[in-house]
């Protein structure tokens, strides 16, 4: 097997997933399409292309496509990248007050099923800005996506709560290692997951753990921790093309086979594979259920 484009390792993932498994975060970057000029990374092309690359290398057959900050509010390449994958994705944009009603009709009919709000970086959206535009979406039957740094769930718990739409927490709720698990964030994070307000995404391992490749033992425990709590509530997602690694010279990108196998045994049953593989995706995001 080649190698895919922006990730590390060459090998196929050694478990085979279940049928109609999805990776439920992963960005296309594509050049052709203007960055936003505020735009923090400007990472060069990650396109269509490249991911099917990625999907045939693990085995997967659907995903979902999340609008990265460097485009802003431009959703463009994120339309263009669902109609090249048609029935096998769904997306996730990132709206302001401007986009018009007409224009989140049209992203819903082209499968959009979310709004993210990166509040990990600077320009991220303000708690108010979030309220309304959650509130617009909420109709429509979408979720709101927040990527947060761990260090700032405490403040922000008061404030997702009261929010009108499912809340789905990026990779793994960024909780600082090691022992993630005596951080306040992991009682946040699953004070929000108990209530039923939020999904937990498995993903972006290598962002918070210190023991890093090739075990990732600290994201071992909190992944093996937040299966144990609430699996019907866990999603998985690779997190392509990595942007750290791509716009930092010097970096390898992670090995996404080996990153998904390790999951793959965290999760030790075929029930909980199933679940947070397959089954879930298709209640959140509204793929067809694949027959098993």
């Amino acid at each position: 097997m080649t190698a895919a484009p922006w990730s590390g390792g060459t090998e196929s993932a050694r478990h085979i997933l279940p049928a109609g498994s999805v990776d439920c975060h992963h960005h296309i970057y594509d050049t052709r399409f203007a960055y936003h000029p505020e735009a923090d990374y400007r990472p060069p092309d990650a396109t269509v292309r490249d991911y099917t690359q990625l999907r045939e290398r693990l085995g997967v057959s659907r995903s979902v496509i999340v609008q990265p900050s460097s485009y802003g509010t431009d959703n463009a390449c994120l339309r263009e990248a669902l109609a090249s994958f048609g029935s096998s994705a769904r997306g996730v944009a990132v709206i302001d007050e401007h986009t018009s009603p007409d224009e989140l009709q049209a992203l819903d009919s082209a499968g959009v099923r979310g709004i993210r709000f990166n509040l990990a970086r600077p320009a991220g959206a303000g708690i108010e800005q979030m309220q309304k535009l959650s509130r617009r979406v909420a109709d429509l039957g979408w979720h709101v996506q927040i990527h947060a740094l761990g260090r700032d769930y405490p403040a922000l718990e008061k404030h997702l709560a009261e929010l009108p739409a499912t809340l789905v927490i990026d990779h793994l709720g960024r909780i600082p290692q090691p022992d993630a698990l005596s951080h306040p964030a992991w009682n946040v994070l699953r004070r929000l997951v108990d209530g039923g307000r939020a999904w937990i995404k498995i993903s972006g391992l290598n962002h918070d753990s210190v023991d890093g490749e090739p075990a990732y033992a600290d994201a071992g425990v909190l992944v093996r921790e937040w299966i144990k709590a609430a699996p019907q509530r866990m999603l998985w997602g690779t997190d392509w093309p990595h942007v750290s690694a791509i716009v930092n010279p010097g970096r390898t990108a992670p090995d996404d086979a080996l990153i998904q196998d390790l999951i793959y045994d965290w999760m030790e049953t075929g029930q909980t594979r199933r679940m947070i593989f397959a089954d879930n995706p298709c209640e959140l995001y509204g793929f067809e259920r694949a027959s098993q």
